[in-house]
């Protein structure tokens, strides 16, 4: 019997997987036209511009706005849709704290659902019990680049009258029902920071097939502008959450990548799931039928210790971890217990006399904290090889401890 590598053996894999963010000569050549053409800003440039146009169009919708990062994106939403103190915004747990520190920045409760344990998508069954009269939006997340069941989110929200703000930020490229995400509700919000499938090491974007909304994102966006106006006329009040143009540059080169990306995540990703399905106590999420095609911003999984001699999920990360498989833990807890969230939940309440609306409990997502496993987008872009590795490294651990 092999002896594991954190006990001292030789590991699995010596290697190392495919790094991220990958570039090329396009992207020094992008950036030094940006550097030549003296125009660094979007207002006074093109590249910001081109890429809102482009990406926009990429993922099926009619305007983009491009801003800082995704979690301004979500912000620049709420307040263009209004959404202020003492507002209700329905979201999920199971997310990176963006998703709700947006909400709590512009002074609106989060409300949260427990997730689907096949998918760690928001439960749609559950978002009813939540809504209130102080109810504005639903905001669901496509964890890990899979889509939500934006079907029935949208049902519920149009039963409601409600807003629907899609978080895509892990999202590039996925479709839902032939329908690429981000527009399929009133706006979606994406990220470009250092680890998602297109990068500009920081950035995000907008997108929606209403003029109105693109028009009111934009005005937050640019300090209160208004399209067609006086520079100086600022009507709303709003920052300034614009995208630079050497952000834009790389950008636009990196879109250019991200069929072929995201067709060999895809594969990688089917490949990984049926090699891992055959290893017991790991067991690969299960995507809805309807998804058309995820992102695979993170290969998901479940971590039974029974199947590997009773060791806790910690361990088995360390011991896969020798043997050269980047594999990791996610999210922690439910957003709903984060200390921070609480607090400010409680805060907020408090000053505007409002009772602190009791947060179900999320048992799936609780679970997720305690057994779930990811591996990062980039670890997908290797070969077949790659893939058995990680598989192999699996059996050789469970050879050993449940022996």
């Amino acid at each position: 019997m092999s002896k594991l590598a954190i006990d001292g053996g030789a590991p699995q894999r010596s290697l190392p997987f495919p790094s991220w963010p990958q570039w090329d000569e396009h992207e020094e050549q992008a950036l030094l036209t940006t550097l030549h053409s003296g125009g660094w800003w979007a207002p006074g440039g093109s590249q910001v511009h081109s890429f809102e146009e482009e990406f926009a169009a990429y993922q099926d919708a009619r305007y983009g706005v491009a801003v800082t990062n995704g979690s301004a994106a979500l912000e620049v939403c709420l307040r263009a849709a209004g959404i202020d103190w003492g507002d209700e915004v329905i979201t999920t747990p199971y997310t990176f704290i963006a998703t709700a520190n947006s909400c709590l920045l512009v002074g609106t409760v989060p409300r949260f659902t427990d997730v689907l344990p096949e998918t760690w998508n928001m439960n749609p069954e559950q978002i009813e019990a939540l809504i209130t009269p102080r109810t504005k939006a639903i905001m669901p997340v496509h964890i890990a680049g899979e889509p939500a069941d934006l079907d029935a989110i949208c049902t519920i929200a149009r039963k409601h009258n409600l807003l629907v703000i899609e978080d895509a930020c892990q999202a590039h490229g996925a479709i839902w029902n032939g329908r690429k995400v981000g527009a399929i509700g009133d706006m979606g919000c994406f990220s470009f920071q250092a680890s998602k499938n297109i990068t500009g090491g920081e950035g995000g974007m907008i997108v929606s097939n209403d003029e109105a909304w693109a028009d009111r994102c934009w005005s937050v966006q640019n300090v209160g502008r208004q399209r067609g106006k006086a520079w100086y006329f600022h009507p709303v009040l709003a920052s300034n959450y614009r995208l630079a143009e050497w952000q834009g540059a790389i950008l636009r080169v990196q879109l250019t990548r991200i069929e072929e990306q995201t067709a060999r995540r895809s594969a990688n990703a089917a490949y990984l799931a049926e090699a891992l399905s055959q290893v017991a106590g790991l067991t690969p999420t299960r995507p809805d039928p309807r998804v058309t095609r995820g992102a695979n911003h993170l290969f998901r999984l479940w971590y039974n210790p029974d199947a590997f001699g009773g060791r806790p999920t910690p361990e088995f990360v360390k011991a896969m971890n020798a043997e050269g498989i980047p594999i990791t833990m996610g999210y922690p807890e439910p957003l709903s217990e984060s200390p921070v969230i609480v607090n400010r939940i409680a805060v907020m309440c408090r000053k505007l006399g409002l009772a602190v609306p009791a947060q179900p409990p999320c048992p799936v997502t609780t679970e997720i904290g305690k057994r779930g496993l990811w591996l990062h987008q980039a670890v997908l872009l290797g070969s077949t090889h790659d893939m058995d590795d990680i598989a192999a490294a699996a059996v050789k651990i469970q050879r050993v401890w449940a022996s």
